[in-house]
């Protein structure tokens, strides 16, 4: 069973991170431009909590999943995200009437990213956590279970790419930064 949640994981974690590039960098930073509109800098300062988050969960959580303290800080950040989703989807009505409102397809992408996103958390919960009647263990050693340096494999290779969106998320609240960058985008496309 084991080998099989580590595969499921392995392909929502992919799935996440592939819409979540497309959703968080190409529409909301590329194309929309959140970090430059007045009514949308709560929004993208939501996605900027979340790129963080995300970052601390894939450290805390899928890249150490053989550190027990480390579980519990990232239960907490799990928690944080959830918050942070919750008031992210508050604010988007109010956020997106610079452009009409939230089209319907990009809300669809926004419902399958989280749903892939908290679906890799679920499905590593079932992998770590293991009820019996008294109580619950945490699971610690997964060397003998083949798709486990799999997926220890994507988790650490994506963690990269999502400290550098983080960070870009960052740089966008500083005015020279996000009038270079939009000069980068210019020249680029």
């Amino acid at each position: 069973m084991m080998e099989t949640a580590f595969i499921i994981s392995s392909v929502l974690l992919i799935s996440y991170s592939l819409l979540a590039v497309f959703d968080g960098v190409f529409l909301h930073i590329y194309k929309y431009h959140l970090y430059e509109h007045k009514e949308s800098r709560f929004e993208h300062l939501t996605h900027t909590i979340r790129a963080f988050l995300f970052t601390g969960i894939l450290t805390t959580l899928f890249i150490n999943i053989e550190n027990n303290n480390l579980f519990v800080i990232g239960c907490v950040l799990i928690f944080a995200d959830i918050i942070t989703l919750l008031l992210d989807a508050y604010v988007e009505k109010d956020s997106r009437q610079f452009m009409g409102g939230l089209p319907r397809w990009e809300y669809i992408i926004h419902l399958m990213v989280n749903g892939f996103h908290f679906a890799a958390i679920a499905v590593f919960l079932v992998i770590k956590l293991n009820f019996d009647s008294t109580g619950f263990t945490l699971a610690q050693n997964f060397q003998h279970i083949e798709s486990y340096d799999t997926f220890r494999f994507i988790a650490i290779n994506l963690l990269p790419g999502a400290i550098v969106i983080s960070l870009l998320h960052v740089l966008l609240y500083i005015p020279k930064f996000s009038k270079y960058f939009n000069k980068l985008q210019l020249k680029c496309c």
